[in-house]
Parts: structure tokens; C-alpha cells; sequence
């Protein structure tokens, strides 16, 4: 079953070969191609599919449409095998091996690399951020089939099994330590994916994409030099935004109370506190501008698990980052050097 993806972005690709004066806002993934007349040397080459549990889209500007198709396949065999390595909803990738055996001989150098930075930003956090928090999501699913919330019981029992210090990690073994323990990389992952996805294009010649594999990377700019521009979602609406990001040589992650709820009221949902076992009740959504795709995702989580004040703190102690915050009355926070349109 495909996991909901946990935030919605709007790509507004005025610039992109459009007409002069022309702009549309439209959801990352849409043909894009087939929307615009090109007045650019610069030929669109877009492509969407599925990668670790998020609809992912790849678009790109380059002198040649076949150059630009081929940097797009291998972009995506680099995703197929971030995909066997770090996927949850492959019975056999590395990941899953992991959680079912408690230990993985050989890991791929990703899987080390990822959970390294998983495992730093859990120190920086002081546990808010932890890849073990899978029990926690197992029971709650679990629950929401029955259409109820866990009982106290079934979230401390959960909660015995989530701890980040129980993760071992070695080039040659990943080890877990208790029974029951197991970790996603849902947090991470999507945001390693876009980082690689731009590094694969770079090594083909791109010199500007829009990446979506859940976070949003970019290279360059649109066609006539100016950034890229993201709308971030509302989380009360979904078709509105809350505010315009620019990307120019950052990346952008959003993780919201929206995107999987476990009660209409949006008080429980998908973004869990390993700490206490249930939602946290300050935030909407985090949105977070950082130098890598990996660095956004994490700190997007983690910020929201901590709440405002301590989240701004992790942010303000983290190079080239920058947050936008909606408050659960609706409120938005955000600090000086976020990337905003008017900004």
C-alpha cells in the first residue's frame, strides 16, 4: 500500500519557457511539458513515477531534449536503488531485511551514510528525531484499521522498542539491538534521494532541474535566470499555500500535521514524539531551507517534535538553514533569512 505522502508542494514555472508575462501554479508533477510554447534555447524534459513512498518528478532545462532524457533515466535508476536499499514498502530491501533479521552484513554505503546522519541529528535533538520510532507508527496504524486511537497500553508497550541509541552501525554491519526494535527512514531518506537525484544530474551536464522526491531540490534557475519558486501548502487547505519559497542554492522540506492524520482534528497523526508516544501539539507544519535536501528533512521532523522555541533554537545552530513555522492557531513563524518571494 502507498504510504500518503506527508507534505504537497505548488511549482510556479513562470519563466520556464513560458510566453512573456505568462505564469501558472501547478502541482510538482503535472506534465509540465506539455503546458508551455518555448521561446528558450532550453528544452523541458519532465518525468514523474513513485519512489519511497512519495510521487516523484524530475524537471529539467537543457540545450538537448535527448541529452536531458538520459540524465532523467539515470536519475531514476538512482532512485531505483535508493529504493532497494532504504524502502519500507519492498519486502526485500535492505531496510526491510534489517527490521525483520535485527542485523544487515554488507550494507550499502548509503544505507551507513543515511543512518549516520540519522543518528547525529538524533544527538542534536536530544531524541526527537529517532529512525526507531517505526513501533510507534505500526501500533497506530494498527489502531486507526480498527478506526480508534491506541490504548495507553499499546503505545508504552510500543514505546519499549523505540530508542536511537539501539541502532549499531558499521561499513561491514547494521545491528539492532532488543526484539521488536525497528526503524524508517521516512524522515531522511526522501531528502538523501533528492540530493543524489542532483548530484547523477549534475555528473550528465544539467545545469538546471526542479527535483521532487517527496523534498525539493534545484539546481540553477528557471529559463530566464530568475529562482525557482515553491508555494508551501496550507495545512488547513489544501489547495492554497501558505507562503512562496525561493530556491536559489537551498532545498526545501515541509512536514505538516496534514498529510496523514490518525484523528479529524489533526491532534494525532503520522508526526510522532518517540519520547511520549503521541503527537506533538504545537505545530502545523514545518518548512525548513537548508544547503542539502537531507538536512531539511531531518531538521523538518525534528523541529516539529520539538515544538517552536526549541525547534528555532536547532535552526539557528545549524548552517544555512532557515524555518518557516504554522502554529497550530494558525500563526506563522518564520526566521529572518527564510527564502520568502517578498523577502
Amino acid at each position: 500500500m502507498r504510504q500518503v505522502s506527508r507534505r504537497r508542494f505548488f511549482c510556479f514555472m513562470a519563466g520556464v519557457g513560458t510566453s512573456a508575462g505568462v505564469m501558472a501554479a501547478l502541482r510538482f508533477g503535472r506534465e509540465q511539458a506539455d503546458v508551455y510554447a518555448s521561446d528558450s534555447e532550453l528544452q523541458i524534459v519532465s518525468r514523474r513515477s513513485w519512489a519511497l513512498g512519495s510521487d516523484a518528478t524530475i524537471t529539467i532545462l537543457h540545450q538537448d531534449a535527448s541529452a536531458g532524457d538520459a540524465a532523467i533515466d539515470a536519475a531514476f535508476k538512482e532512485l531505483e536503488l535508493i529504493e532497494d536499499v532504504m524502502s519500507l514498502y519492498r519486502a526485500n530491501s535492505q531496510l526491510s531485511r534489517l527490521n525483520r533479521d535485527g542485523v544487515l552484513d554488507d550494507p550499502h554505503p548509503y544505507f551507513v551514510e543515511v543512518l549516520h546522519a540519522a543518528q547525529a541529528m538524533a544527538r542534536r535533538s536530544d531524541g526527537a528525531f529517532d529512525v526507531t520510532i517505526q513501533p510507534l507508527w505500526n501500533v497506530y496504524t494498527a489502531a486507526q484499521q480498527r478506526k480508534q486511537l491506541p490504548t495507553d497500553a499499546e503505545i508504552a508497550a510500543a514505546k519499549i522498542c523505540v530508542d536511537w541509541k539501539k541502532v549499531h552501525i558499521a561499513n561491514s554491519q547494521i545491528r539492532l539491538d532488543g526484539r521488536g526494535t525497528a526503524i524508517t527512514l521516512n524522515g531522511i531518506a526522501q531528502g538523501f534521494a533528492a540530493d543524489r537525484v542532483a548530484i547523477v544530474l549534475r555528473e550528465h551536464g544539467v545545469e538546471h532541474a526542479l527535483i521532487d522526491t517527496g523534498e525539493i531540490g534545484a539546481i540553477g534557475t528557471k529559463a530566464n535566470g530568475d529562482a525557482w519558486r515553491i508555494g508551501i501548502q496550507h495545512p488547513r487547505d489544501r489547495e492554497a499555500y501558505v507562503s512562496v519559497a525561493k530556491l536559489a542554492g537551498r532545498c526545501l522540506a515541509t512536514s505538516g500535521d496534514y498529510a496523514t492524520s490518525f484523528s479529524e482534528d489533526y491532534k494525532q497523526h503520522h508526526l510522532l514524539d518517540p519520547r511520549t508516544g503521541r503527537s506533538p501539539s504545537d505545530l502545523s507544519s514545518v518548512s525548513i531551507a537548508a544547503a542539502t535536501a537531507l538536512d531539511a528533512d531531518a531538521l523538518s521532523t525534528a523541529v516539529f517534535v520539538m515544538g517552536a522555541d526549541a525547534g528555532l533554537r536547532l535552526v539557528a545552530q545549524t548552517s544555512g538553514a532557515d524555518a518557516l513555522l504554522v502554529l497550530k492557531d494558525g500563526r506563522s513563524v518564520a526566521t529572518t533569512g527564510f527564502p520568502t518571494l517578498d523577502a
